[in-house]
């Protein structure tokens, strides 16, 4: 693997953070209540479910107790994804300016969830603010640093269990390649393409593909078509 941001600062990371929410609560306050129940790029959630998330992302254990003291019915969720559904959707029916205002109020905080890192809080943050964007045709740019940080996140926990919350794509025998940065892993066919749509395919969304170019990003669209 070779990165233009190995070992980034905590630093670093947290003022990402702190630049895509500013931004994401900038492109939420644009949208129309319409856009708010737009699908979003995650299958069965809406664009307000996906904001909605985007405020549990301070959670200690304490927090997630007190969560399914108040809503029990979190415990018959299956699996970790439905519970982050579940969650999500309990969560949107807080009114859309106050999801803002969390998201805004996370800004300057270090606090994350238990049992992930900064890096997990850095990529949810860019990911979900794509999720929003893209199905509603908003330009929401993804800061090269950023992208880095997360996609060599990303590639590194693809097979754990924290990697296991997104779609699963068979990207293992290509080679991923950034045109914008000095970034790039794996081997094999090429992919090559913004650090930003290579972050979005490592985390499975198929959308990025799209703006992806090389023999192996053309080998991929042929793998992944529905049968």
């Amino acid at each position: 693997m070779r990165s233009d941001a190995e070992s980034p600062d905590l630093d670093v990371i947290w003022s990402e953070i702190d630049d895509q929410r500013l931004r994401t609560a900038a492109m939420l306050v644009a949208l129309t209540d319409d856009q708010w129940e737009h699908p979003s790029l995650c299958e069965g959630w809406t664009v307000r479910h996906v904001a909605a998330h985007l405020t549990l992302q301070r959670q200690h254990l304490g927090d997630v107790l007190h969560l399914l003291v108040e809503h029990p019915r979190l415990l018959r969720s299956l699996g970790l994804n439905r519970m982050i559904h579940d969650s999500a959707v309990l969560q949107s029916a807080l009114p859309t300016d106050e999801i803002v205002a969390r998201i805004r109020a996370g800004i300057g905080s270090r606090r994350h969830n238990s049992f992930v890192t900064p890096r997990e809080t850095l990529t949810d943050s860019i990911i979900h603010a794509q999720d929003i964007a893209v199905p509603l045709g908003v330009e929401l740019e993804m800061r090269p640093v950023a992208a880095v940080i997360a996609a060599e996140r990303s590639w590194a926990i693809r097979s754990t269990w924290l990697g296991r919350v997104n779609r699963h794509l068979p990207i293992d025998g290509y080679r991923l390649a950034a045109t914008d940065a000095d970034w790039s892993v794996g081997s094999g066919p090429e992919i090559t393409g913004p650090i930003g749509a290579l972050l979005l395919l490592i985390t499975g969304r198929l959308v990025a593909l799209d703006r992806l170019e090389g023999d192996g990003a053309a080998q991929l669209k042929m793998q992944t078509q529905p049968a």
